[in-house]
């Protein structure tokens, strides 16, 4: 191994860009795109949908696991080593997900895979937040914010058709060629800077266990609760246990050991604590309102896998449109601004989600979604710039760690969380609506009534029709109730965004020129 980095290169600094992002873009796709492809592996491998999830969890958790490390790993090998590595490997892992035999062989590769690509965001945030010149450092972010919000919004639309028109394995495969190009770019345009010496003063054992038993818990508990009716599971409360023992042994560890495997002294500088808790509050709601709207199409309203996620396409479209004018603007217009003006129009889009029915055509959802993808374009490019502003360049590898991993840990909490908040509200409104189906409620008895009749018109008799009729009503109730628990979780998230506000307040202003300077 070299003792020192590599010089720098006079570089193109978009050329870093999309040697980093190409890979970055296929890792954080696969976060989602084989979502609508589980019950074609399931039948596929000769397993039930419920031991397919395991594709899903594997991947998410083993990337969990090693997001936080990606720093110090960077620092030991190498931040273009690692980066190479990275994208070997998970793009190896791709080509044999393509060729499982069996679940418990897929299951291998996406550990893997996740595993593989759980150093890719951070590397490639800190890359690009390193390559460019402090006054362009707003439309690197935004070039970086494009990879991360759009792909999982595309990844359904993207895997639905792959499945629907190929096979389940040309998700995975289609990985390869992009793999390999990313390898190449990165091999010509990405080099170590030379304040990153690369060392290794003494590898934490206690806290990689700790750091593998808590937030491997943590995902898991999160990705199995609504299945295992959470605390009502003696398996979700014993995950618990291990995710609180796993965390909280990790913080006491690395804010007392000499050689920390994740280095929790980052949480000093004010605004980037604030910052990494709003964007862990953001990736809640993000990828709760991207699982919860398919669902709601799905389910209510009767469309197709493909259709809901065409449907969806508008929100990604907005952000793609939008996020380059951000970086531009970020130059211009005082960060903190244009956040404020994000979170505002993102809770105002949640707000008109919130009044969904079930007559909701294609431009019910438009609107507010290509409102909601504009705004996460003030949220996303603004909120990463300013919250990484304080931050040495030889820390940066750190802070890009921790922080993307606070948005996915907030993602998966948000994933989890709006299914159960949907289901117990349902419940609660089934129990509200069923009231008023009684005797002395004259529209309940006309419904009836007029179903009982359109029935024995159609050749039931008496006894059957009435069957028919309350089964038919007590039909109609339910899905009015989950309407209406859809609703209740989109005004909670309206009002999640609107509490994010008063944080931006104390958050300091960006240094002028912007951008993390060298520590003395």
């Amino acid at each position: 191994m070299p003792p020192n980095p590599e010089p720098p290169r006079d570089i193109n600094p978009w050329l870093i860009a999309i040697a980093v992002m190409s890979s970055t873009f296929m890792e954080v796709l696969d976060t989602t795109v084989v979502n609508v492809s589980l019950r074609h592996i399931a039948g596929n491998l000769s397993a039930s949908t419920d031991e397919a999830t395991w594709t899903l969890t594997s991947y998410l958790v083993a990337n969990a696991i090693v997001l936080p490390m990606t720093g110090w790993l960077a620092s030991a090998f190498g931040r273009k080593r690692l980066l190479m590595a990275s994208v070997t490997g998970f793009t190896v892992a791709s080509f044999l997900c393509g060729l499982a035999p069996s679940l418990p062989f897929l299951i291998v590769c996406r550990i893997i895979q996740g595993a593989c690509g759980g150093g890719l965001q951070p590397l490639s945030q800190a890359i690009l937040l390193e390559s460019f010149p402090p006054e362009k450092r707003g439309q690197a972010m935004a070039f970086w914010a494009l990879g991360i919000v759009v792909a999982p919004m595309l990844g359904p639309v993207a895997g639905g058709w792959i499945t629907d028109n190929y096979s389940w394995r040309w998700v995975f495969y289609i990985n390869v060629p992009i793999g390999i190009l990313a390898v190449i770019l990165t091999q010509l345009f990405v080099f170590d800077p030379p304040y990153l010496r690369r060392k290794i003063a003494g590898i934490d054992y206690w806290g990689i266990g700790l750091l593998v038993l808590g937030i491997g818990s943590l995902q898991i508990m999160l990705d199995k609760g609504q299945e295992e009716d959470w605390f009502g599971s003696h398996f979700i409360i014993a995950l618990a246990v291990l995710t609180v023992i796993g965390l909280g042994g990790l913080i006491i560890r690395e804010l007392t050991t000499d050689h920390p495997i994740v280095d929790l002294t980052i949480f000093r500088y004010r605004t980037y604590a604030i910052g990494t808790f709003l964007m862990t509050g953001v990736g809640f709601i993000l990828y709760g309102s991207i699982v919860l709207l398919p669902l709601l199409m799905q389910e209510l309203l009767g469309y197709t896998a493909t259709h809901a996620g065409v449907t969806n396409l508008p929100r990604g479209l907005a952000s793609f449109l939008v996020m380059p004018f951000v970086g531009i603007l970020i130059s211009r217009i005082e960060p903190r601004k244009l956040l404020g003006v994000g979170l505002l129009l993102s809770a105002l889009a949640m707000y008109q989600l919130s009044h969904l029915s079930l007559d909701a055509g294609f431009w019910n959802f438009a609107w507010p979604l290509m409102l909601q993808g504009a705004a996460l374009g003030l949220v996303f490019v603004p909120l990463t710039t300013v919250t990484n502003d304080p931050i040495p360049k030889e820390r940066m590898g750190t802070a890009t760690s921790i922080f993307n991993l606070m948005r996915n840990i907030g993602a998966s909490i948000g994933i989890s969380m709006v299914e159960t908040i949907k289901y117990r509200q349902q419940q609660a409104h089934n129990q509200a609506l069923v009231k008023y189906v009684n005797a002395a409620n004259m529209q309940a008895q006309q419904m009836i009534a007029h179903l009982r009749a359109g029935f024995m018109a159609s050749g039931s008799d008496a006894a059957t029709a009435s069957k028919k009729a309350y089964a038919a009503l007590w039909g109609l109730l339910q899905q009015q109730a989950s309407m209406l628990s859809y609703n209740d979780v989109f005004l909670l998230l309206a009002i999640m965004f609107l509490s994010m506000f008063p944080f931006i307040l104390i958050m300091r202003k960006p240094k002028p020129g912007g951008g993390p300077v060298m520590a003395h």
